[in-house]
């Protein structure tokens, strides 16, 4: 999984690739206790969701006016079921409003207030949006809207896994960008932009310039590139690459293939990520 592409200080990356261990660690005890592919990627995000450090759910980037809306989606890719909601306002954990999405089948996409209220009916329970807020996020804010610092991005985090049975899946949740219009949806929401699985080939989650990912659809140029039997760490460089040089935008990607094989690229200073699986040590880094 992946904890966010972006610029960081070494400690701080290295203190978020620790907590996306602790997620990809969550997520494979899933994984040996049964539970699927789909279950172990919305496991390992709410696990970050969870945790102020990343910019998904508590803690999440603020809109222009304060406030925390949220975009998530996930994708199962033994039947391309896929599920997702953005601008979602008055939940913790979009990426299990998402999931709720795809088990219900009627629509893949829910946005505003037909989402939340949609999350509501699924039993998802609401929460006070200002318990979402923490002073580190009305800090950068506070930044943006001084122009002390351009739109402030990364933190976004994502989750690919296969299980026993040779499913995929992919998840990817996420705050958007400090400063924000209200009612912006970037691409992680957005199947085969920021997330894509299809157990035929593989699966990816994105991070970064959101909307240089929508433009290219990202997760599925890897996604893709994987059919023809490309490496997974060498169809992302070739998608990042393709992606700076057509539309001038930068992000990361993390994708495990049919066989099993993971990887892991990007072209910003940073994202912190981490690989949990039977038979080796966890590996983190940034």
């Amino acid at each position: 999984m992946h904890g966010g592409a972006g610029a960081r200080a070494s400690d701080v990356a290295a203190d978020h690739a620790a907590g996306c261990g602790a997620a990809a660690e969550a997520a494979l005890s899933m994984l040996r206790g049964g539970g699927s592919a789909l279950d172990a990627v919305e496991c390992a995000v709410r696990v970050l969701e969870d945790d102020a450090r990343f910019n998904a759910g508590l803690g999440a980037a603020l809109t222009e006016g304060g406030m925390v809306e949220l975009d998530a989606s996930i994708m199962d890719g033994a039947a391309l079921r896929a599920g997702a909601v953005g601008a979602l306002v008055g939940f913790r954990n979009a990426v299990s409003a998402a999931r709720a999405v795809l088990e219900d089948g009627r629509h893949v996409f829910l946005a505003g207030d037909g989402a939340a209220r949609f999350a509501e009916r699924r039993g998802i329970g609401r929460v006070d949006p200002a318990s979402l807020v923490t002073d580190t996020a009305r800090a950068h804010l506070a930044d943006v809207l001084a122009r002390r610092t351009a739109y402030i991005s990364g933190g976004t985090v994502g989750a690919v896994a296969r299980d026993a049975q040779g499913n995929v899946a992919a998840a990817t949740s996420t705050g958007g960008m400090t400063g924000k219009r209200s009612g912006r949806i970037g691409d992680s929401p957005v199947i085969g932009a920021g997330t894509y699985a299809d157990n035929g080939l593989g699966a990816a989650s994105a991070t970064g310039e959101g909307e240089g990912i929508l433009r290219v659809v990202l997760t599925h140029r890897v996604v893709a590139g994987l059919g023809v039997g490309t490496d997974p760490g060498a169809s992302i460089l070739a998608a990042l690459a393709w992606m700076r040089d057509r539309v001038g935008a930068h992000g990361g990607v993390v994708a495990v293939d049919a066989r099993g094989r993971f990887g892991v690229a990007r072209t910003t200073e940073t994202m912190p990520w981490s690989l949990s699986c039977d038979g080796r040590e966890t590996e983190s880094g940034f």
